[in-house]
């Protein structure tokens, strides 16, 4: 299963993103706000971080993490290459591996948008899979 794919958007950033379990499907869209922001340089996984988010239902869930992703970089001069991710209901713990975003040329992310954000399950097109977790996402650039 692929992790996450850019999808063609007139003026921001948009991408899907997949996970066998919610956690794994938070933790890949880290992957893909990474990969733009750093055009594709892998970063070092240095330096760790704890972070506690929580939202009134999953779309906002979602929302807030990526949000603290892209402020991390701001306020703590940390950029994320890795998360680890552990849900119960409306509320995450993450576990961010990465490094001083001073280190790196990044391009800016302003934040994530509700608008056409969802986050569902799907049944599996894979042989022996029945379902999966799909998030699609529009990031203000």
């Amino acid at each position: 299963m692929d992790k996450y794919k850019f999808i063609d958007h007139t003026a921001d950033i948009k991408f899907k993103a997949w996970g066998e379990t919610l956690g794994s499907l938070f933790e890949n869209s880290v992957l893909a706000i990474v990969n733009f922001m750093s055009r594709g340089e892998k970063i070092s996984p240095k330096k760790s971080k704890v972070i506690n988010v929580s939202g009134e239902d999953l779309e906002s869930l979602f929302y807030n993490f990526l949000e603290e992703i892209i402020s991390l970089i701001d306020t703590d001069k940390f950029i994320t290459s890795k998360a680890e991710v552990t849900l119960r209901g409306n509320n995450l713990k993450a576990e961010l591996y990465g490094d001083d975003s001073k280190s790196y040329g990044l391009d800016c992310i302003k934040s994530p948008t509700y608008s056409e954000m969802y986050i569902k399950k799907v049944k599996s097109t894979e042989k022996g899979k029945e379902e999966h977790w799909e998030a699609q996402v529009v990031l203000d650039v």
